[in-house]
């Protein structure tokens, strides 16, 4: 009995600190809440930086989750009125110079929208991280004070994705730190990498996202939240084909 003691006095110890640590889901399901709430409206710049050249665009964008995305590109002034609209896993792009609405198929989901390194998934969030992958917690690390957790994310059966699977670091105030995104031959396609923890919108957020290709180190897509704000009401109307075409 008394070897028995410290082990019982222990458990309780033990106890408490499984139920304290986090699980795979509950990070990833708390990072996406944390970035998008369950609708937001918000003003982005994004910046296309290539060995080159660099291209600015000012972006607005509206979420209403999980369904629904809209985006304008207000400039530069070539450029003012280009939109992109998804309602469940249907998208269109809006060309106003040619006054064209093109439906996306979803075979074109994965290609760069505005020549940028973010595809048409990144930006109007066809899939879903929480539901479409299993999400496993392969470790952790201190950074600045602050535990940092190492998800595996992999791929649910039957799930409309592409990426073999996703690596995650996620802070334990759900605050992303990097994504990395993998291949079908399980090769590193590309990295986001999350920066500039600001107050926004009475939350903490990461207001810089870096995209950058594996092959390419030299390109990369910057996008900066300059405003935003979360779980506001946003009218039915607004995700319409004919609010994409005319936004007055």
């Amino acid at each position: 009995m008394n070897r028995l003691l410290p082990a019982l006095l222990l458990f309780p110890l033990f106890a408490v600190a499984a139920e304290s640590s986090p699980g795979g889901e509950e990070l990833v399901d708390g990072m996406e809440d944390t970035l998008w709430g369950d609708s937001n409206h918000g003003r982005f710049t994004m910046r296309i930086e290539t060995e080159y050249w660099t291209r600015e665009l000012d972006l607005e964008a509206w979420m209403d989750r999980p369904e629904k995305t809209l985006i304008r590109i207000h400039a530069p002034k070539k450029e003012a009125g280009i939109g992109s609209l998804r309602i469940k896993d249907a998208m269109w792009n809006y060309l106003p110079k040619v006054d064209r609405t093109i439906k996306i198929p979803p075979s074109m989901m994965l290609q760069p929208w505005m020549g940028s390194n973010f595809s048409n998934d990144d930006l109007v969030k066809e899939s879903s991280f929480v539901n479409d992958y299993s999400h496993e917690i392969t470790g952790s690390e201190e950074q600045d004070g602050v535990t940092v957790y190492l998800v595996r994310s992999t791929p649910k059966p039957d799930a409309p994705v592409v990426w073999s699977r996703l690596e995650f670091k996620i802070r334990d105030d759900h605050i992303p730190v990097a994504v990395t995104y993998f291949g079908e031959r399980d090769q590193s396609v590309k990295e986001m990498t999350y920066s500039a923890i600001e107050t926004m919108g009475g939350r903490r957020i990461p207001t810089r996202w870096t995209m950058v290709d594996s092959d390419d180190a030299k390109s990369r897509t910057v996008i900066e939240i300059e405003s935003i704000e979360f779980n506001v009401p946003l009218e039915e109307e607004l995700f319409t084909l004919r609010r994409l075409r005319n936004p007055q």
